[in-house]
């Protein structure tokens, strides 16, 4: 028979009253309190306990403070990750952040889920589903990422949305229900290297 935590990662019904969980969910509050409770001059030891709390992450991580989260532990996150204030990650079904991927302030990343019958509800089961980001991912401030949703690499997420469903590689999303606006195109690109370039010229002179 598995075990609550078992059914839990599988993402089946599972019940959140239980020891194991508990004692995971300690753990991730106790790095946390700490986390949040650092100085700007405890950078290293800010590093220290990201890498304690998450299951997997990159050489550069840097997060503001406060930051909460579930477990931490079915959390991995890429190379280069930024997050700015009040970040928010309920992990209790995996998730999956790549590389070079900011989040503006108030971003949160939501797995559980809970029973529509309220019956089954009230009586304590629930489940949780998988979240994926990928690679190059800018998400505007408060956004709301939901269970289940995958988004695509090289993706610019607007400001204030709310992502309920899948959002495909090389796209601009926003609204709320977030939805495609427009795909990134090569002419951004060309817009945006110019300025780049303008912006070196003026160091250069």
């Amino acid at each position: 028979m598995k075990t609550q935590k078992e059914r839990m990662l599988a993402e089946e019904l599972y019940m959140a009253d239980d020891q194991e969980l508990a004692k995971d969910c300690k753990r991730s509050r106790q790095l946390t309190r700490l986390f949040n409770q650092t100085t700007e001059e405890q950078q290293e030891y800010r590093q220290e306990l990201l890498k304690q709390l998450f299951q997997q992450t990159g050489e550069k991580i840097y997060i503001e403070p406060p930051f909460r989260c579930d477990y931490g532990s079915n959390t991995v996150i890429g190379e280069n990750f930024y997050a700015n204030f009040d970040c928010v990650i309920l992990d209790v079904a995996k998730v999956t952040i790549g590389k070079n991927v900011m989040f503006g302030p108030r971003v949160g990343i939501y797995t559980p889920g809970h029973p529509i019958d309220p019956g089954v509800r009230v009586r304590g089961l629930e489940f949780g589903t998988s979240v994926t980001l990928g690679d190059n991912v800018w998400v505007g401030a408060n956004t709301t990422i939901n269970p289940g949703v995958a988004i695509g690499s090289n993706v610019v997420i607007g400001s204030g949305s709310v992502v309920t469903r899948d959002i495909p590689d090389d796209v601009v999303a926003a609204g709320n229900p977030c939805r495609v606006l427009r795909k990134i195109t090569k002419e951004d690109t060309a817009y945006w290297e110019k300025l780049e370039q303008e912006y070196h010229k003026d160091f250069e002179s």
